[in-house]
């Protein structure tokens, strides 16, 4: 009988987490350890989801944060597989809160990295990395269009990884450092880790705030009747990938590990996925039959005219594409937001304290308590 395979997810009740943890305990030798301190709105929702899960016995839960070295290290003891999605995630909360930016995203992933090292089991090493390491991008000269911002050069079909790193923004100097160093535990230390450079990723299970999940903070708003605060002109491009083809990609890279493993890799929609913000309001509009209620604000720092993934490198060496549409990605966001229309209004008022969060969820829904389990 095989041995069953213990995996860690730091961020593991966050959205990509979640959709990353029901699939990973769907398959079978899987156990599964969510490591999260529950400080995100809806985090508590998606780990009492994840205990009705028909393998749900096969999941743990510790509540920890990746700032504690110890409680990283305890964590990760017996992983060998270590999905890191652990991450403080907005710009601007970056510019108002550097140290807090700095010990999540930079000195949070230096634990887990040290944790997996020192352990001595060489567990994989994934990590969400982000396109803003590629700073305001200006190596791709654009112009303006009707609705959109689009590349000077007509052959551009997307940034690839060897688009020169420019690090912009706490966030984006935090996330970058941790890249490098993710990156550098491969070449120095010989653990297999790989980075996945993300652009905008969307689907279910998103609860979607302006500074983080904004394609369903656009849907959510314009459902209720919201405003939404566009930064800059709102001609900005972005690719955007559905969270299923994401999870895909993880799994490809995983299987594909002997020539994945130091490797960097952009993940995004592509040419065929990217839309500008006006373009995407103007779909949303025409989707639930209302307009957006629109006020705009000054460009974000380090703001990104255009962006969009090449993912030439990650499919030719996984066979992994894309496959999800625009449209069904709209699709899968506005069935979560049907089905849970009264969880998503109620976190977009709650404050966010992970230990109230998780005291207060158990208190008022009918689910197993939220305990908090110590790593074996």
């Amino acid at each position: 009988m095989a041995a069953q395979r213990e995996i860690l997810i730091t961020g593991g009740a966050g959205f990509v987490g979640a959709n990353l943890a029901a699939r990973l305990l769907a398959e079978s030798g899987n156990n599964v350890a969510i490591f999260d301190n529950l400080s995100r709105r809806g985090t508590e929702h998606n780990l009492s989801w994840l205990r009705t899960l028909p393998h749900a016995k096969h999941l743990r839960y510790i509540h920890g944060d990746v700032r504690n070295a110890q409680q990283v290290s305890d964590a990760a003891r017996y992983a060998n597989q270590i999905y890191h999605l652990a991450a403080q995630v907005a710009v601007t909360t970056s510019i108002a809160d550097p140290k807090c930016d700095f010990d999540t995203n930079a000195l949070g992933t230096f634990h887990v990295l040290e944790a997996a090292r020192r352990h001595g089991r060489q567990p994989i090493v994934f990590f969400t990395s982000t396109n803003k390491v590629y700073g305001s991008l200006d190596s791709v000269p654009v112009e303006k269009a009707a609705t959109r911002y689009r590349a000077l050069d007509r052959k551009f079909t997307g940034a690839d990884e060897d688009t020169p790193l420019d690090f912009h923004s706490p966030y984006g100097c935090s996330k970058g450092a941790a890249d490098q160093y993710v990156r550098d535990y491969a070449r120095i230390y010989d653990l297999p880790t790989v980075v996945f450079r993300m652009s905008c990723i969307a689907g279910q299970r998103q609860f979607g705030n302006e500074d983080q999940g904004w394609v369903a903070h656009f849907l959510y708003s314009v459902l209720a009747g919201r405003p939404i605060t566009v930064y800059g002109d709102g001609l900005q491009v972005r690719d955007i990938l559905h969270i299923d083809d994401l999870v895909n990609a993880f799994f490809a890279a995983r299987e594909a590990i002997a020539g994945t493993a130091g490797q960097v890799y952009n993940v995004g929609g592509g040419m065929s996925r990217a839309i500008s913000i006006r373009e995407l309001l103007g779909k949303i509009e025409t989707r639930v039959g209302r307009p957006a209620n629109l006020v705009f604000s000054e460009t974000r720092p380090g703001d990104q005219p255009l962006y969009v993934s090449a993912t030439d490198r990650l499919e030719g060496d996984t066979g992994w594409k894309a496959a999800l549409s625009l449209d069904q990605i709209l699709d899968s966001i506005e069935g979560f937001y049907s089905a849970n229309r009264h969880l998503i209004a109620q976190r977009a008022g709650m404050p966010v304290d992970g230990k109230a969060a998780e005291k207060s969820f158990a208190s008022t829904i009918k689910v197993p308590a939220l305990a908090t389990v110590e790593a074996r």
